[in-house]
């Protein structure tokens, strides 16, 4: 049996996804996860054929729980589903090993389509996302000063763009605040940043929070 796990912190939101999923898929067992700790623990204790989650989730983002999904389950297809348009997401998501990238406002069509390829073994690459890595490659010069972040160094900057202080992102990336720290450091030289407020600022401006 058909077995798909969706993860968001919004219960109206899961039980949409269902409903189109069951569309088309109408014998799928449909599991849920309300934040990313509880859908690493759901993928860690059962089996699945297709994960579709959020990235903006209470706690830890949907990025790291991505990230360690693909370490121990890397051909377990992942469908990022998020309410950030793809020119903000979806080249990070794919590079951090996403099969796929849609944004909340897609057709319902898109989405089963995007599953489906998924089940075939093949990532989804929307027209929008293809004009992505094409403009990628042909301009990585221009590239804007958070594009120009490691996977890591951009998740502790979304953590302090909406205000979390470095002790608690120390502990939802279960890191030490010196690390934290040595990553701020780095990220706001990279940025030609001064303050967390310019990280605040910076993130509202670029549509990143």
């Amino acid at each position: 049996m058909l077995q798909i796990l969706i993860a968001d912190d919004h219960a109206v939101a899961r039980q949409g996804l269902k409903h189109i999923l069951l569309d088309t898929f109408t014998t799928a067992e449909i599991g849920e996860a309300a934040d990313a700790e509880e859908l690493i623990k759901k993928v860690m204790t059962a089996k699945w054929d297709v994960v579709i989650t959020d990235l903006s989730m209470p706690g830890r983002s949907g990025f790291d729980a991505l990230q360690q999904i693909k370490l121990s389950f890397p051909n377990l297809p992942v469908l990022i589903l998020s309410i950030y348009p793809e020119a903000q997401y979806a080249l990070r998501a794919i590079k951090a090993g996403a099969s796929g990238y849609l944004s909340k406002d897609c057709a319902t069509e898109e989405l089963t389509k995007a599953v489906q390829n998924l089940l075939l073994g093949k990532k989804y690459i929307s027209p929008a996302i293809a004009e992505i890595f094409a403009n990628t490659f042909s301009a990585d010069a221009n590239l804007l000063p958070h594009e120009k972040l490691s996977d890591r160094e951009f998740n502790v900057f979304k953590h302090l763009a909406t205000g979390k202080t470095i002790t608690e992102i120390a502990a939802i990336l279960s890191l030490s605040t010196t690390t934290i720290s040595t990553y701020r450091t780095r990220l706001l030289h990279k940025m030609d940043l001064k303050f967390n407020t310019d990280l605040t600022a910076y993130a509202l401006d670029n549509k990143l929070i």
